[in-house]
C-alpha cells in the first residue's frame, strides 16, 4: 500500500504530464496552481518524516543499552583490629573484594588518619574513614592488603614498641569517661559507693529494689559483727 507521500508525488507527475500537454491559458493557471499545492504538500511531508527520524534514533539507544549503575555508598561500621611492635592492622570484611580489580580498592594515609573506599563492589561502594588515630603513623610505610573477602590496613606506628590501648583519641576518652574516678586519698570504699550510687541512679525499680536488699543485708551484718566484738 502506497503512502501518503508517494500518493502525492504521483499526482504531481500526472499534473506535469497534463501541463505540458495543456495549452488553454485558464485550465493552466490552474494546473499551476494545483502543482504548487502539491509541491508545497510534499515538502512538508518530508520535513515531517526528517523530524521523526531522529526521535526515533534518539529512542533506539535507550532501549538498547542499560543505563550505567554507579551504585550508592556504604559507610563501613564493622571492623576487628590488633597490634604488633610496628605496625596496627585494621581487618575489614567485605565479600567478594578479592575479586574487584585491584585499582578500586584505594586507601590514603594521613599521620592521624586513614580513609578507604572499595569501588564497584557487587554495584555498590564501600567507604571507612578513621580520623584521630590515637598516636602518629608513618604515611610512607602504610599500606593496605586484600585478602580473601578481606581488606587489612596496616598503619606503620611511628613510634616502634609503643602499646596502642585505643584505635582513636576519641574511643580513649569515651572509655575513660565510662571508667569511675578514684582518688588515692580517699577511702577505697567511697569509690565504691559512688559507683553503686550512679548505677542505682541509673538503673530500674528492679535494680534499685536489688541495691537496696544487698545494702540492708550489709549493713545488718556489719552491725552483727560489731556486736561480737
Amino acid at each position: 500500500m502506497a503512502s501518503a507521500l508517494e500518493e502525492l508525488q504521483k499526482d504531481l507527475e500526472d499534473v506535469k504530464v497534463v501541463l505540458e500537454k495543456c495549452t488553454r491559458k485558464r485550465v493552466r493557471d490552474a494546473l499551476t496552481s494545483e502543482k504548487s499545492k502539491i509541491e508545497t504538500e510534499i515538502k512538508n511531508k518530508m520535513q515531517q518524516k526528517s523530524q521523526k527520524k531522529p526521535e526515533l534514533d534518539s529512542e533506539k539507544p535507550a532501549a538498547v543499552v542499560a543505563p550505567l549503575t554507579t551504585g550508592y555508598t556504604v559507610k563501613i561500621s564493622n571492623y576487628g583490629w590488633d597490634q604488633s611492635d610496628k605496625f596496627v592492622k585494621i581487618y575489614i570484611t567485605l565479600t567478594g573484594v578479592h575479586q574487584v580489580p585491584t585499582e578500586n580498592v584505594q586507601v590514603h594515609f594521613t599521620e592521624r588518619s586513614f580513609d578507604l573506599l572499595v569501588k564497584n563492589l557487587n554495584g555498590k561502594n564501600y567507604s571507612m574513614i578513621v580520623n584521630n588515630l590515637l598516636k602518629p603513623i608513618s604515611v610512607e610505610s602504610s599500606s593496605k592488603k586484600v585478602k580473601t573477602d578481606t581488606v587489612i590496613i596496616l598503619c606503620r606506628k611511628k613510634a616502634e614498641n609503643t602499646r596502642w590501648d585505643y584505635l582513636t583519641q576519641v574511643e580513649k576518652e569515651c572509655k575513660e569517661k565510662e571508667k569511675p574516678s578514684y582518688d588515692a586519698e580517699t577511702d577505697p570504699s567511697e569509690g565504691l559507693m559512688n559507683v553503686l550510687k550512679k548505677i542505682y541512679e541509673d538503673g530500674d525499680d528492679d535494680m534499685k529494689r536489688t541495691i537496696n536488699k544487698a545494702w540492708v543485708e550489709s549493713r545488718e551484718k556489719q552491725a552483727r559483727e560489731d556486736t561480737e566484738f
